[in-house]
């Protein structure tokens, strides 16, 4: 493989509208991890070296968790996944602004967790 993947810092945990504030509740209050704010309405929490998203999602039923990978050459890691059979599933959600190109997309891997593979300064 030309195209090295690796960690990336963000954690999504996409939250049914229902149990969005218990849960931002839960990592504020009871586990007390410090919040991030810089990116309202979104609610994030350090989560030790890594950022934990709380996204309110009225479309899905349960929690899910969503994961970051970074590769410096997305075109070749796109290609990998490609040929290792890798499902793509892009309209899961846009990752664009308009009038923009996102140097990225989703995947899953073989037990559907999402993971958005990007390069580092795609946002």
């Amino acid at each position: 493989m030309t195209a090295a993947i690796r960690g990336g810092l963000n954690i999504a945990m996409k939250i049914p509208s229902h149990q969005h504030a218990a849960t931002v509740a839960f990592y504020r209050d009871v586990i007390g991890l410090k919040p991030i704010t810089a990116k309202a309405p979104a609610i994030g929490f350090e989560l030790g070296p890594n950022r934990l998203w709380l996204d309110d999602v009225p479309t899905v039923s349960q929690a899910e968790i969503w994961l970051e990978l970074f590769t410096e050459d997305f075109p070749g890691a796109s290609d990998h996944l490609a040929r290792a059979d890798v499902i793509r599933c892009d309209p899961i959600e846009t990752l664009e602004a308009p009038g923009e190109e996102f140097r990225g997309g989703w995947i899953m891997n073989p037990a559907n967790i999402v993971h958005v593979v990007r390069e580092p300064d795609a946002w």
